[in-house]
């Protein structure tokens, strides 16, 4: 069962799903958000309560992409109760590029592991421990909350201020908070972890910073598990031909850390586990653009696509101009 959000032709917005190769419209559904919050407090699955709902007239989902209607799969009324958050070095070929991006010429003669690889081992080493026991803590990171959500086929800002614009590949998963605290997976999707690669080579520590960036995701939100092998293709289209283009792989196959492991350690924190929050969290990836030598520019176009995640992923790259601003006293 795959969920969109889309507006309709009267500009109302909409919930569907697509099961069995049909697509329609949920009845009586105004978001993904309500259905959640119905679901977890009736004690219900997701897809329960969409059957429950009942199905109206069908959609063509290519068609509300090509008309720019599709909206992200998930949302929160109010901006600042949506995280967008993400994890680092949890998939088996994510090590080498990192390690190159943080390595001088100095530290690769002195000191062979960085900090990436060593956070890369320890992943290896006890990333996915045994069922009910914890494993170790992945490298994360915090990225946003509902504001800097591009929407499906929406172009994806970077600041005037940034060095880089580039796509990362990867899967986030999708998040509701419960009355009591806990933490409901609604399902999973692809994401487009957007950064500044450039940022993060001059100092490790400055990956904070260059994760404060826009991202998007979806199309679709895939309900249920994640498949345990995720194989897709990441690329970069310009001027509308392919001027990069790479597979990217994810799933537990693919990963050093399982799921579970990296959704306790973001869900250890009170913080996180707040009544009516969501939360979608960026499972990490191996395949960048700029690892290849890629600069990308406005206009550029991402694509990423997985036939198991429905319609694919594509944003276009937008740079802001200038926002000049004071701190002033009070």
């Amino acid at each position: 069962m795959h969920l969109i959000q889309f507006t309709d032709e009267r500009g109302s917005r909409a919930v569907a799903v697509t099961e069995g190769g049909t697509t329609s419209v949920v009845t009586g559904a105004p978001s993904v958000y309500a259905l959640a919050k119905e679901a977890a407090e009736r004690g219900l699955s997701l897809r329960e309560v969409v059957i429950e709902k009942g199905l109206g007239a069908t959609v063509d989902k290519q068609k509300l992409a090509a008309e720019g209607r599709l909206l992200a799969p998930v949302d929160h009324p109010d901006t600042a109760h949506l995280y967008v958050t993400g994890t680092g070095l949890t998939h088996l070929g994510s090590a080498s590029t990192r390690d190159a991006m943080h390595k001088s010429n100095q530290q690769a003669a002195e000191a062979p592991l960085t900090d990436s690889m060593k956070m890369f081992r320890m992943g290896l080493e006890g990333g996915k421990p045994a069922p009910g026991q914890t494993g170790v803590q992945p490298e994360w990171f915090y990225k946003g909350n509902g504001n800097i959500v591009a929407g499906p086929g929406q172009p994806i800002p970077s600041p005037a201020f940034a060095k880089d614009a580039g796509e990362e590949p990867e899967i986030a998963g999708i998040y509701y908070i419960g009355k009591d605290g806990t933490p409901f997976r609604l399902g999973f999707a692809l994401g487009n972890e957007f950064s500044d690669h450039v940022t993060e080579r001059v100092n490790y520590l400055f990956l904070a910073h260059s994760k404060l960036r826009w991202c998007s995701f979806g199309p679709e939100l895939r309900v249920g598990e994640l498949p345990r092998n995720v194989s897709g293709m990441s690329r970069i289209l310009r001027d509308g031909k392919v001027l990069w283009e790479k597979p990217f792989l994810s799933g537990e196959d693919n990963m050093s850390h399982t799921i579970a492991n990296l959704e306790h350690h973001h869900f250890k924190y009170d913080l996180f586990r707040q009544p009516g929050d969501i939360h979608v969290h960026m499972f990490g990836t191996a395949t960048l653009s700029f690892a290849d030598g890629i600069k990308t520019e406005a206009g550029d176009v991402f694509e990423i696509e997985e036939a198991q995640f429905g319609l694919p992923l594509r944003n276009s790259v937008a740079w802001d101009k200038d926002k000049p601003f004071a701190v002033r006293q009070l």
